[in-house]
Parts: C-alpha cells; sequence; structure tokens
C-alpha cells in the first residue's frame, strides 16, 4: 500500500472519530435540556420492551402504506401465476389475471379465508387499492389509444366500418331487449329504464380490441386479409363504443337524454379541440424529434400532462375521465417509432404494476355467492346467449353478406366476442354509477371471462371444421423435395440470425436445388404492438435477407408471434420434417426459477452470460448447466438434430476442429464430411481418446471422405492442444455431452476456443 492510500486511510480514520466524538458530546449536553420537560421514563424490563416492540410491529402492518404494499406484492404474484397458467392453457394471459381477481375476491379467498382476507383486504384499504387501479387505467386506456393505427382506418375502413358497427347495433338492440325482461328484478332501486337499458346494452356491445390484437397476432393473422379486417373492425369498434358509452354515461349522470344534451356538446366540443388544437401541436413535437431515438423528459411530461389535463376536462365535463385518456392516446403522433418509445416509457408501469390492482378491485367486487338459486343461474346463462348471439352472430352474419367465406366470416364473429378488460372497465363504470346491482354485475362478469375464454376454443374448432387451408409451414413442406436437406435458423437478434443463416450456407452450399432454408423469429407477443408488427418484422429479417442476397441463397422467412416462445419453437421443430436446427447460445427470458417464469425476469440461476465470459476467458462458471433455459428446453423436446453456435465473432467455416472424445461423439464426421463437401472446409480431428486408430469403422469413413476431397481432413493424435492451433481455427465441432464435460472440468480450452457449434443428436 502507498503512502497515498495511508493518508487516505489516516483522513477517513480521523474524520468519523472526530464527528462521533462531537455528536456524543451534543447528546450528553442535550440530557441537561430535558429537565422540566415531563419526559416519561422508558420501560425497561424485558417483557415491556418485546410488548412494546409487538405493538408496534402490528401497528406498522396496518398502516395504510404498508398494507397497499402488501396487497400489491400479494396482487401482482397471483395475478402473474394465473397468467402463466393461462398461457400454457394457450389462452391469453389477462384471462388468467382476471380470474385471479375473482379467486382473491370473496367468492373464493374471502369464503374460505375470511381473517386472512380481512386482514389483506380490510374494507377501509379499499379505497386507496381503487384510486390506484384508476391510475392503471387511465395509462392503460392511453397506450390502447396509443395502439390504435388510424391510417388504417382511413384506407381500409370500407368493410371493416360495416362489420364493426352491424357488431355493435346487433348486440345493442338485443341488449335493450335483454334489460326490458330483467328490468324490473335486477334494477337498483331509482335507475330509470333507459340507463339501466343504456348500460346493458353497452355491455353487450364492447370488443376488447388489446385482446384481439394479441390473439391475431398469436396466430400469425396479422399477415391475412381476415387478419387486416379484424384489428380494422376492432379498431372501429372501440372507437365507437368510447363514443357511445361518454354518450350514455352522460344520459346516465344527467337522468334523462334531454338532460345530457349540454354535457354532450361539451364532450363534442372537446374532441374537436384534441383534434384540431392538441393534435398538430403534438404533431409539431414529435417532428421536432425526428431522428432521434430517445425522448426528453421535458416533451415527457408535455405529453403526461396532455393524458392528465385530457382525461381531467372529461371527468369534469361527465363522460368519466378513461375517455379523455383514450382520446389523449388516439391523437398521439402517428410516426410508429415516437409511439413505441412513449409506450416503453407507460407499458410496464401500467400493464404489470397498476392494472392488476383493477383486476383484483373487481374480484372484491364480484360475489358469485349471492348467485345462489337456479333462477339466477338461468338470468345468467340467458347473458351470455344474448351477447354471443348479438357480437358472434351479428358480426359472422354481417361479414357473410359482405361476400366474406365462412370460415373467415365465423373467424371475424368469433374474434370480434372476445370482450375481456374492456368488458370489465364498462362494468365497473356501471357499477359507480350504481346501475348495476351486485347481482347482476357478477353476472356480467361471469359473462366477460366466458366469452374472452371462449375465443380460442372457437378458433380452433373453425380450423377445424375447415381443414381445406394450409399453414405456411405445411404449404412449405408439400412444395419441397422429400430429398431435400432441411435446416430451420432461429433467432432472436437479427445479428444472430445473419450469423446463422452464413452457417447453415456453409452446411448447404453447393446442394443448389436440393436445399431448404429457412430462418424464423419468434417474438413474445407482450412485447409487439399491432400497429407495429410489420414494421417488427421488417427489422428483425432485415440482416437475414441482406445476407441470403450476399450469400446468393434462398432463404424461407417465418415470423411468428408467442405466448409461449419454447413450446412453439419446439414444435415447428417437430413439426416441420427438418434435418438440423441451429440456434444461438444465448439468454432466456423464461430462465431462472418458477418466480422468474411467471414474472419475466431471470434470476440468474443459469447464467450464460457467465457461460459466454468463460469461453472468452473473462470469467469462471459457478453453475452446472452448459446451456441457457430456452436451449435446455429445445435440446429435450426437439426430436431432430440440434446446433448450439456458441458465437465468437463467426464468419465462415474454412477451418474446422472436431475433437473426439469418446465413441459416442463419431456422428460428428458426418457432419464435417457435409462441411468439406459444401464448403471445401479443411477439418482436423483429434483423437483425445485414442479411439479412432482402434475403431475400423470410423477409419474406413475418414478414407472415403480423403477419396473424394483429398487433402481436406487430417487426424491429429496429439494429447496437448496448443492455445495458437485453437486461435487458428474458424469454428470447432463438439458434442453436446463432451460440451458439458469441457464445462464441468473448467477446461483451460474454453478461453481460447473459436466459435464452437454444440451439435446434439436425438
Amino acid at each position: 500500500m502507498n503512502l497515498g492510500k495511508y493518508k487516505n486511510i489516516i483522513f477517513y480514520i480521523c474524520t468519523i472519530a472526530f464527528f462521533s466524538c462531537l455528536m456524543y458530546w451534543f447528546f450528553v449536553e442535550g440530557k441537561t435540556l430535558e429537565v422540566g420537560e415531563n419526559i416519561p421514563l422508558p420501560k425497561t424490563t424485558g417483557s415491556n420492551m418485546w410488548e412494546n416492540f409487538t405493538d408496534s410491529f402490528l401497528t406498522n402492518l396496518h398502516h395504510p402504506l404498508a398494507l397497499l404494499l402488501a396487497q400489491i406484492v400479494t396482487i401482482i404474484l397471483v395475478a402473474k401465476l394465473f397468467g402463466w397458467i393461462c398461457i400454457k392453457l394457450k389462452q391469453p394471459s389477462v384471462i388468467g389475471e382476471m380470474i385471479a381477481g375473482i379467486v382473491l375476491g370473496p367468492s373464493l379467498f374471502g369464503l374460505y379465508f375470511p381473517e386472512l382476507s380481512a386482514f389483506i383486504f380490510p374494507k377501509e384499504s379499499l379505497g386507496n387499492l381503487q384510486f390506484l387501479s384508476q391510475i392503471g387505467l387511465i395509462l392503460f386506456m392511453y397506450i390502447v389509444g396509443m395502439e390504435l393505427d388510424l391510417s388504417v382506418l382511413r384506407k381500409k375502413a370500407h368493410d371493416a366500418v360495416v362489420i364493426s358497427h352491424a357488431s355493435i347495433i346487433f348486440p345493442f338492440a338485443l341488449g335493450v331487449g335483454l334489460s326490458y325482461f330483467i328490468y324490473q328484478e335486477f334494477a337498483p332501486e331509482g335507475i330509470q329504464f333507459s340507463s339501466f337499458a343504456l348500460f346493458i346494452a353497452i355491455a353487450m356491445s364492447i370488443t376488447a380490441f388489446p385482446v384481439l390484437a394479441r390473439i391475431v397476432q398469436e396466430r400469425n393473422l396479422h399477415k391475412t386479409k381476415i387478419g387486416t379486417v379484424v384489428i380494422t373492425c376492432a379498431a372501429a369498434d372501440d372507437i365507437t363504443a368510447w363514443c357511445i358509452l361518454a354518450a350514455v354515461i352522460a344520459v346516465v349522470k344527467a337522468g334523462s337524454f334531454s338532460g345530457s344534451v349540454f354535457v354532450i356538446l361539451m364532450a363534442i366540443l372537446y374532441v374537436f379541440i384534441m383534434i384540431k388544437a392538441v393534435r398538430p401541436f403534438l404533431n409539431r413535437i414529435a417532428e421536432s424529434q425526428k431522428g432521434k431515438g430517445f425522448i426528453s423528459k421535458a416533451l415527457v411530461a408535455i405529453f403526461f400532462l396532455v393524458l392528465i389535463i385530457s382525461s381531467y376536462a372529461t371527468e369534469v365535463i361527465g363522460i368519466h375521465a378513461l375517455f379523455g385518456a383514450f382520446m389523449a392516446g388516439a391523437i398521439m403522433p402517428e410516426n410508429v417509432k415516437f409511439r413505441n418509445l412513449f409506450i416503453e416509457k407507460v407499458e410496464d408501469v401500467a400493464l404489470v404494476l397498476l392494472l392488476p390492482l383493477f383486476f383484483v378491485f373487481t374480484g372484491l367486487r364480484t360475489q358469485i355467492g349471492l348467485l345462489n338459486d337456479i333462477h339466477l343461474w338461468k338470468i345468467g346463462g340467458l347473458i351470455i346467449l344474448t351477447a354471443v348471439t348479438g357480437k358472434f352472430v351479428g358480426s359472422a352474419l354481417t361479414a357473410r353478406f359482405l361476400k366474406i367465406s365462412w370460415k373467415d366470416s365465423l373467424t371475424i364473429g368469433a374474434l370480434m366476442n372476445t370482450r375481456g378488460l374492456t368488458e370489465l372497465i364498462v362494468l365497473n363504470i356501471g357499477y359507480d354509477l350504481g346501475v348495476l346491482g351486485p347481482e347482476l354485475f357478477a353476472m356480467l362478469v361471469i359473462m366477460a371471462l366466458f366469452t374472452t375464454f371462449m375465443t380460442g376454443p372457437c378458433l380452433d374448432l373453425i380450423n377445424y371444421l375447415f381443414k381445406g387451408k394450409k399453414s405456411m409451414i405445411e404449404e412449405e413442406q408439400e412444395d419441397d423435395n422429400d430429398a431435400k436437406y432441411r435446416v430451420l435458423l432461429s433467432f432472436e437478434t437479427a445479428k444472430a440470425g445473419s450469423k446463422l443463416l452464413r452457417l447453415a450456407d456453409n452446411f448447404t452450399h453447393k446442394m443448389n436445388g436440393n436445399k431448404s432454408v429457412t430462418a424464423m423469429n419468434i417474438a413474445p407477443v407482450d412485447e409487439l404492438h399491432a400497429f407495429d408488427i410489420e414494421n417488427f418484422e421488417k427489422e428483425q429479417f432485415k440482416h437475414v435477407i441482406e445476407t441470403s442476397h450476399e450469400l446468393k441463397l434462398e432463404v424461407t422467412t417465418l415470423f411468428k408471434a408467442s405466448t409461449d416462445v419454447e413450446s412453439d419453437l419446439t414444435n415447428i421443430t417437430n413439426k416441420g420434417n427438418y434435418d438440423l436446427l441451429l440456434i444461438m447460445l444465448g439468454k432466456s427470458m423464461y430462465e431462472g426459477s418458477l418466480l422468474g417464469r411467471l414474472l419475466g425476469f431471470t434470476t440468474k440461476i443459469i447464467n450464460p452470460e457467465k457461460l459466454l465470459n468463460t469461453v472468452k476467458g473473462k470469467g469462471n462458471i459457478f453453475n452446472n448447466s452448459p446451456f441457457d433455459d430456452l436451449t435446455l428446453q429445445v435440446l429435450d423436446k426437439a426430436t431432430i438434430p440440434v446446433g448450439i453456435l456458441v458465437d465468437k465473432e463467426f464468419n465462415g467455416a474454412d477451418k474446422i476442429f472436431v475433437p473426439i472424445f469418446n465413441l459416442s461423439d463419431f456422428y460428428l464426421l458426418e457432419y464435417a464430411k457435409r462441411l468439406i463437401n459444401n464448403n471445401n472446409s479443411q477439418v482436423i480431428i483429434l483423437d483425445a481418446a485414442g479411439q479412432i486408430r482402434n475403431n475400423i469403422e470410423v477409419k474406413e469413413l475418414i478414407r472415403s471422405i480423403e477419396q473424394v476431397a483429398p487433402n481436406h481432413i487430417t487426424l491429429y493424435n496429439e494429447k496437448k492442444i496448443e492455445k495458437e492451433f485453437l486461435n487458428s481455427q474458424d469454428l470447432m465441432l463438439i458434442s453436446s455431452k463432451s460440451w458439458k464435460n469441457l464445462i464441468d472440468t473448467k477446461s483451460l480450452w474454453l478461453s481460447d476456443i473459436p466459435s464452437t457449434l454444440i451439435i446434439s443428436n436425438p
């Protein structure tokens, strides 16, 4: 330690000692100031100290802030658990979060664990939960407005608007008819028939645009005509339904149509100002940011102020703050990059942290136990039948009238019948206004869950009944000759896709028409937005397409939005009749513990970064797993050979190193042979275990390769491999079992090896 460091330590010790002594002097002298202040003596006995601690601890537990934080933790964990379960059941995660709200309410948790429920969700705390959930809803509706692509509405609104408005008027009329029969039994006291009927009608007419958009993306319908039509329908439906809802709220609050005239006129003036004054102002701001990859804090403040002022204005006018949030999002600048940047700032807090609070608040209001009579369940069934008939049948028949095929018409009907979170928002507004009583509210919540849950099974049934049309993958397989060597590469980043394509070309370059290369990108559906999916796909495949042109290699691109990346990757791999899957070793969003899976973050129980750092000579591995979690899942479930590329600036495979550690590694020679034949690669085989020279079959294989391509394969028997040799190679081929042994033994090779292709033979 040099003199400078000694000086620093001495200064540090002297400073701490001096000021500690100074504070001690103040405390001692301060004691003299307590004379005559009637300060009670402290309770010094052990029992009293424990009682003080427990009393203080219990008081802290019931403090409003502590209670709210405990509620948030409970809600997020339970919501993500049920969301994860629904994803595994091929259902949107929002259904699981909706169910989680019911589970935490009096219908289940409160019924079987009343004391614990009363402790976590006491009645006096629900006000805080409600206001915080309302903030979440305002941010959510802002995002919904931003996700609407108004340019698509302007260009493709012909058939879509007809179907959309038919999908509103059909269930709206049926809802009014239903109200006629249930008004006397279920309308709260003092509520006029018109108010009651309008709210039931709008509840029948809602389509959940965000959930529908996710389903369309997940099922790869966004590229099809039907996908474009249904997204446009849902967007038009969303705008129309929220405008109708604003008018309905005005009528309900005023008590009559005539009394709501001034509110509706003010609402029209508000919309006019937002479109003609605020929107151009925001567009000018967005233009000033063109070309930048970020939004300054000052501009973020401006946009949030627009959101808050818009929400405040509609709340004061009397048409609810959520309409203002929706409108603020809809008039955002249409620049896709700008909207994406802003959505990223809002989305995580709104959807992950605050929105689950709304589901649980709704669940706390939903008392399914009130439906304790067969008659009430019959009414609930009638409500579901009315909702499905109006929305599903109305949309499907209108689409069919417009000369759309039966399959596509039924698909439109099934998707437009999706209600989801948007329905819950409407129902809560009705409950807050006193239009819906507890029993009817519970029935309508069940209807929202049922109609959302049935969307997936209905689409599967429609596809089963109309089997004629093949999927993209099936068409590719039927077009290909069975003799072709098919390579599938799956990538996460554009750079990885380009490198894997070069590797695929090394394996197939001279095969001409006897090869098929497919580049696949599977993106988590929650990271995509309906208005941006085409641009996202183009960006993902941009480098792959450029590399394919450079290599003069014909490549098929396959893009899929998924709720379960692991399952979709292995399903496509196994059903696609491929001969080899190429992937890049990397980090999986699903890796780690169950908690990490539920919350969508990595807990680094399996950490590929440590692995790559070790390979690059930057660290050690403290984990015995040689792969990230996604790769482990693929290796476990894939029924074809899998090649995992460990990238160390891979550019080509001219010089190949193949270490053979035991007899089970001999299949690597077939891949070495393929690289020699198609890429003229120079291959060095290392007989690490000394087993090749004693194996006649393997020696014959090497001899046959030498006859076809002389001077392209060399057999090494050296026990020690020098760093210079490893650095001179372009690619190492190794079996997955031998790779694991290298990791387990912390081999000195790892810091010096070239890019490595780990090949697993099922």
